[in-house]
């Protein structure tokens, strides 16, 4: 199985276009050990023919034009791709705008939560794909299904899995309390497995915090990527970029007794690699104190193309 990201940002990319944060503007100045990245996302592959991405970023157009393997077959006539479908982890921006690019009369699967796929449901824009070519399907929580593009199964299955979370930022609901209306299946984590073969890894990219259930989930994965939006909880605060905590964000941070470095651990997970990572983080910055640490505790930070293969 192979897994290119495509992008390894949080939402608004790296730099964000209205953000002079000091890791946005010295990016920006082609600063040694800064490298731009657009927002998280991966296309995974058991043949390395027929795609499956996992959620679709605003930035979709330019990552397939970035990846080879994404772009029309010369042998696929005038119109074709291979990706196959989209598995979708939240309804936020960052997870589903890119399906606007995915118009065109292309047909293709969208997989999502109930809640996710009311979403979509609600907001009209998203009926510019053809319900004729591109199906809709509901993921059933802890329940495996073979992902199946419009020629049957592309020989991966997926199993979705609720996360600690929170509602998309757009479908905030004050009035709901703490939680702001947060549901089951608002966020989700995926096991995606190579049929044929069974080898598997995890791909959550939004997680709030390591409760027990997640925690026994996880241990002994041979591969996961995993929320590494924030480095501390309260950095975009302290940065003046944003009054709010990762906590209120529905982010857990890196470091700390309570971040992901440290919980994590334990858990005899094989490789482990960070993907969705804000703009602010300073473990962004190569060679820098943040970045050694988290390597230094076994962790990879995503970059934009980089290739696994499983």
């Amino acid at each position: 199985m192979v897994i290119k990201v495509l992008g390894s940002a949080a939402g608004g990319g790296f730099p964000q276009w209205n953000c002079n944060g000091r890791n946005s503007s010295d990016v920006r100045q082609g600063a040694a050990g800064l490298s731009p990245r657009t927002q998280a996302s991966v296309a995974v592959s058991a043949d390395g023919r027929q795609w499956v991405l996992l959620n679709a970023t605003p930035d979709l157009r330019q990552q397939i034009n970035d990846t080879p393997e994404l772009y029309p077959t010369p042998e696929g006539g005038p119109r074709n791709s291979p990706i196959k479908a989209v598995v979708l982890t939240n309804g936020d921006i960052d997870a589903v705008a890119g399906l606007l690019s995915l118009r065109e009369g292309q047909p293709f699967t969208i997989y999502g939560s109930a809640r996710v796929l009311d979403v979509l449901a609600s907001n009209n824009i998203f009926n510019v794909l053809d319900p004729k070519l591109v199906k809709r399907v509901t993921m059933e929580l802890g329940k495996p299904f073979a992902v199946e593009g419009p020629s049957g199964p592309v020989g991966i299955t997926v199993e979705a899995f609720s996360v600690p979370g929170k509602v998309a930022l757009y479908l905030e609901d004050e009035k709901a309390g703490t939680d702001f209306g947060t549901q089951e299946g608002d966020t989700v984590g995926l096991k995606l497995t190579e049929t044929a073969s069974g080898r598997h890894f995890f791909y959550i990219p939004g997680c709030l915090k390591l409760d027990d259930a997640l925690r026994a989930r996880l241990a002994g994965a041979p591969l996961l990527f995993f929320d590494g939006t924030l480095y501390t909880n309260d950095e975009m605060i302290a940065q003046g970029l944003l009054n709010k905590t990762g906590d209120r964000m529905g982010h857990m941070n890196m470091s700390g007794r309570s971040g992901s470095v440290e919980t994590l651990g334990p858990l005899n997970i094989g490789r482990k690699i960070f993907i969705h990572i804000n703009n602010s983080n300073p473990a962004l910055r190569e060679g820098s104190p943040q970045r050694a640490a988290v390597e230094g505790a076994g962790w990879e930070v995503a970059y934009d193309g980089m290739e696994v293969r499983v």
